[in-house]
């Protein structure tokens, strides 16, 4: 018996160890090689897009950033990785990337078959359909027999057939490789609606060749949590992603942004000391230095910073906050406190 008891010690602390090590190997790996390495979208308007000289910026682009700048102190060391939505997940897997921020849905099977996790949500969206005005629909539930443009390979092509056979309607699924093709499909006439995440919508309508020509019809006809993903079994990557996204939340709820932070570090209030590193050491509890969220918002800035800047009223989307707002403003982002 006491021989057993050993063994089943022995084996525990084994594991433990084996699990302690693989959960450092992503943040070593990023700081050996000196660079995080991110899969990013191809190019949407407001969430991940280079510019002709291969600048990129988004949101999704910011959260990368902030991460580089919580283990870097500099968000400049990122390489994005444009990744259509076939090839996104195995990138993540195969280790091409080391995390994945490319407005992808957050699923029950993405979680428990692909062996991927969403640390977080930085972005709570919901699927829609965009028409040109002269076809003369007002709802989504005056498609029935329409083509639909979708991308293949993603929830969209999913939400649609569950949508269209709830409702009891016919339609004619038209659906490409990447949401480019998808999206110049669509404006050239080649199906009657586009469908996508309704941010999508917004963004892409910028690109069409009339964009006052086209409406985005009411309905949202699914839960779309778009957030970085990680790779199951490395649980200090994963919690350098969550808290990367939290502190950006929890300092606009304080009230900490690029331009008074560092005024801030002299401030008294628990809350403000604990995320600024002035209180506790919980920088160094997931392998960063205690000033990691100082880093994250002189950098990068708080959520409403990211937010507005590339999505919201300051950028050409002008998407409103809506379920995106904080939880005090009646939203759905909630900052877990840092303590």
């Amino acid at each position: 018996m006491k021989k057993a008891l050993v063994s089943i010690a022995f084996g525990l602390t084994a594991s433990l160890f084996a699990t302690g090590a693989s959960a450092q190997a992503t943040l070593n790996s990023v700081k050996q090689k000196g660079f995080l390495t991110c899969g990013s979208n191809t190019g949407l308007a407001g969430f991940g897009q280079p510019d002709a000289q291969g600048n990129w910026t988004g949101l999704d682009v910011d959260l990368c950033r902030a991460i580089a700048a919580a283990i870097f102190d500099d968000p400049t060391k990122v390489r994005f990785i444009p990744l259509a939505a076939k090839d996104r997940f195995t990138a993540l897997q195969s280790g091409e990337v080391d995390v994945l921020s490319r407005n992808s849905t957050a699923t029950m099977s993405r979680d428990t078959q692909l062996g991927l996790d969403f640390p977080a949500i930085n972005y709570f969206d919901g699927q829609g359909f965009m028409v040109r005005k002269k076809l003369g629909v007002s709802s989504a539930k005056e498609l029935n027999g329409a083509s639909i443009c979708t991308q293949q390979g993603t929830t969209t092509e999913l939400n649609l057939a569950d949508y269209f056979r709830a409702n009891n309607m016919k339609y004619e699924v038209v659906a490409f490789a990447t949401s480019d093709e998808t999206f110049k499909a669509y404006d050239a006439g080649r199906c009657d609606a586009f469908t996508t995440d309704a941010s999508g919508l917004y963004a892409e309508r910028l690109r069409a060749s009339a964009p006052d020509d086209h409406i985005v019809l009411p309905e949202i006809i699914s839960k779309e949590p778009l957030g970085p993903a990680v790779r199951h079994g490395d649980n200090n990557w994963g919690d350098i992603v969550r808290w990367t996204h939290m502190a950006m939340l929890n300092a606009e709820e304080l009230g900490v942004t690029k331009a008074n932070v560092d005024q801030m570090k002299t401030s008294d209030n628990p809350e403000i000391k604990r995320l600024l590193g002035t209180e506790g050491k919980f920088g160094e509890a997931v392998g960063l230095t205690n000033d990691w969220a100082v880093r994250i918002i002189k950098h990068v800035g708080n959520y409403s910073e990211s937010f507005e800047k590339n999505v919201g009223e300051g950028s050409r989307l002008k998407i409103k906050r809506g379920q995106n707002a904080l939880w005090t403003k009646g939203g759905l982002q909630y900052g877990i406190p840092v303590r």
